[in-house]
């Protein structure tokens, strides 16, 4: 059964697909360098009247733990990366790189290093690419 995007359910089923990627474990072995919040930008098309996000705890290849919360708790997050739902949807569907989408501002970095993330660019696109795995219902 296909899983709404954004959502609690989404988020548990993305945390198992990191943590079944192996090319991640290896590319993210690095990283140790705190959580990243993925924010949804409000959208009432998604029913959403505020921010939302996937607070992702990610340590050494794995992913410890990733929670559903609002943009405020996401603040929380070293790494906050906000974009509007349609951009999200393109680079976690799998047809866009996550590095262009960020280099050509379609995600933005609002808070933390840019050149940590630089650093885990193949790590990057292997979270995008777990979600690839997730049968996702994208509203549209």
């Amino acid at each position: 059964m296909a899983l709404k995007f954004p959502s609690a359910e989404w988020t548990a089923a993305f945390k198992d697909a990191v943590n079944a990627n192996a090319a991640y474990r290896e590319a993210g072995k690095g990283w140790t360098h705190g959580k990243v919040a993925y924010v949804v930008k409000a959208d009432p098309k998604l029913g959403t009247d505020r921010d939302m996000a996937m607070l992702l705890d990610l340590h050494a290849g794995e992913c410890r733990n990733a929670e559903y919360v609002d943009g405020d708790a996401a603040q929380s997050a070293d790494f906050v990366i906000v974009a509007e739902y349609p951009k999200w949807r393109e680079v976690l569907s799998g047809a866009v790189d996550p590095t262009k989408a960020m280099m050509q501002n379609k995600l933005k970095l609002q808070k933390g290093h840019l050149g940590t993330i630089v650093k885990f660019v193949v790590a990057s696109k292997e979270l995008a690419k777990s979600a690839t795995v997730i049968d996702t219902q994208y509203p549209d």
